[in-house]
């Protein structure tokens, strides 16, 4: 029953983290911080942008759980699997967002699954303005309907 709870906790904190996502990039990265990712929405040829900062901010909740979690197992053991299931949304983030969507590792992928197409869809939608204000689509799990082509 143990392993259950564990793997609900992984799996809510997962979809949780994707409000937290929306949030954070509609009114941090839109909004105060769009000095740093304004790096993302424009055309360069550096491997790295001011924007990859938020990856390594992202990561110190997903750190901190996991350790305190580790170090305090027996009185704090869920807030491990907090921290997994941060971490699980930081990887899928990763592959999703830099990899599939912006090729910044040069894989073969084409999107097959009408719910692929839909998310990749939105996120260039997103990507349309060149400004903090007017982009729209800041999630990366979900997309409405209307962006299915």
């Amino acid at each position: 029953m143990q392993i259950f709870i564990n793997v609900l906790i992984v799996i809510g904190t997962f979809f949780f983290m994707e409000g937290v996502a929306w949030f954070t990039h509609k009114y941090i990265m839109h909004g105060f911080l769009w000095s740093w990712h304004r790096s993302h929405h424009t055309v360069h040829h550096h491997a790295l942008e001011r924007n990859d900062l938020f990856a390594l901010v992202f990561s110190i909740p997903s750190i901190f759980t996991i350790s305190f979690g580790i170090d305090h197992y027996e009185s704090f053991w869920w807030v491990l699997y907090i921290g997994l299931g941060i971490l699980g949304y930081g990887i899928f983030y990763f592959i999703f967002h830099d990899i599939i969507v912006h090729r910044r590792i040069k894989i073969p992928f084409k999107a097959r699954s009408k719910y692929m197409k839909r998310i990749m869809h939105a996120h260039y939608v997103h990507h349309e303005k060149h400004s903090k204000e007017g982009a729209e689509a800041f999630g990366f799990l979900y997309a409405p309907k209307k962006y299915e082509k």
